[in-house]
Formats: C-alpha cells, structure tokens, sequence
C-alpha cells in the first residue's frame, strides 16, 4: 500500500472529521485534534502542503492503532 503524496493538512483535517475528530486548538501551524470514539484519542496535524510523508505515515499509523484498523482500511474510510 502506498501513501498518497500530495495531502494537505487541511485535507487531512477535513477527512479526519469523519472519524469524530475536532480541532482543539492550534499553535502556529499546527492544529491538536481529539475524538471520543473508541475513547479519548488526540493527534497533531501540521497545516503544511503537503505533509511530509514520513509523518502523515506516522499521524495515520496511530489513528488505525486507536479505532483498531490497518492504515489502508483508514484510508478507506477517510477517502484519501
């Protein structure tokens, strides 16, 4: 499975949204969000274009391990 290139941070935040997420706060360019789903849960997203790839694997490794899902069934689910 290979990890698109060209996301955004705030494509990621739009798609993270389907999955309960809200942002909590931002800080310079980077946006906390945090769920409820599957209990409490928060993640930092850089507001980069594009995110880079070794941290956008990183970001969604650990949101497939929260809602117990392999990163390509996420990807899936939040349509990137």
């Amino acid at each position: 499975m290979k990890l698109p290139r060209n996301v955004s941070g705030s494509d990621l935040l739009a798609a993270l949204r389907r999955l309960g997420y809200e942002a909590v706060r931002k800080r310079g360019s980077h946006v906390r969000v945090t769920t409820q789903i599957n209990g409490e849960h928060h993640e930092v997203i850089p507001l980069h274009s594009p995110i880079r790839v070794k941290t956008l694997s990183s970001i969604l490794k650990s949101i497939a391990r929260h809602h117990e899902m392999t990163v390509e069934e996420l990807l899936n689910a939040i349509d990137l």
